[in-house]
């Protein structure tokens, strides 16, 4: 469903489902919302945010501009790992673009995202505060980790739901990033004793991140996993724009979904 701005409304957009087998020509992207100046998609898992050495369908961005047309300059206002699904929004001018990032910037939009993590969280909320930083001992280049000389970061959670399955036990979070560091929520809930399932870079075994990049991961190691990409979404976002308050929200894929209880 799509919504268009009227000055000094509420302007609230229902959650739209992922298609579960969307045509060819739907598959571009999912979009939440489209008018002149704003894009926000439903961008899901497995899908870069910008380009790579793929085609023009390997990249959102590139995705973006199938849609908007050769004359359109897009600005991704906030970026997503590859392997997180949910809401990136995507400005159509420069204007939009430095408006919004303004608005991000100071931390004035409120970010909700599902987490689906390893083990029982004991408490029903809390909030992880810990600095996080360059993970020197590592051979990934991209990896993080908390350190005492890093950049503050803090992470609200509460339990939407703990229950069991054959691979073990686990929790639905509700999961509320307060700052936007690289990797913050899973590094977090890592951190915290329960990594994301299906985290290859922060459960535990970095090999499985190299596998993944090299195209080598094993069945066994995909069982290990448990579910085809981590299991994080960036499901709700609310800001204030033009005197407007809007939300927008996105429901994770068929192989989340079904996970759940």
């Amino acid at each position: 469903m799509t919504s268009r701005g009227i000055p000094g409304k509420i302007i609230v957009v229902r959650c739209a489902r992922a298609p579960a087998a969307p045509a060819q020509m739907q598959t571009l992207f999912d979009i939440i919302h489209e008018d002149a100046e704003l894009l926000v998609i439903n961008k899901p898992a497995g899908l870069v945010c910008h380009p790579t050495k793929g085609d023009a369908w390997s990249s959102l961005i590139s995705r973006v501009r199938l849609h908007l047309g050769p004359e359109a300059r897009p600005h991704l206002i906030n970026r997503l790992d590859r392997e997180t699904s949910g809401l990136v929004l995507v400005a159509k001018s420069e204007t939009a673009a430095l408006e919004l990032r303004r608005i991000w910037e100071s931390r004035q939009v409120e970010k909700e995202y599902w987490a689906i993590v390893h083990g029982h969280v004991a408490v029903e909320r809390g909030t992880v505060e810990a600095t996080l930083g360059r993970d020197s001992e590592s051979i990934i280049a991209i990896k993080d980790r908390v350190c005492a000389e890093g950049a503050a970061a803090r992470t609200d959670f509460a339990v939407e739901h703990r229950f069991t399955r054959d691979a073990g036990n686990f929790t639905w979070l509700k999961v509320m990033p307060h700052t936007g560091r690289k990797h913050q929520i899973r590094i977090h809930l890592a951190h915290l004793g329960h990594p994301i399932v299906g985290d290859k870079l922060y459960g535990g075994d970095e090999d499985l991140y190299l596998a993944l990049v090299q195209d080598r991961l094993t069945p066994e190691q995909w069982k290990r996993l448990i579910l085809p990409h981590h299991a994080l979404h960036a499901r709700e976002v609310k800001f204030t724009w033009h005197g407007s308050e809007n939300r927008f929200c996105a429901e994770p894929e068929s192989w989340f979904r079904q996970f759940l209880p």
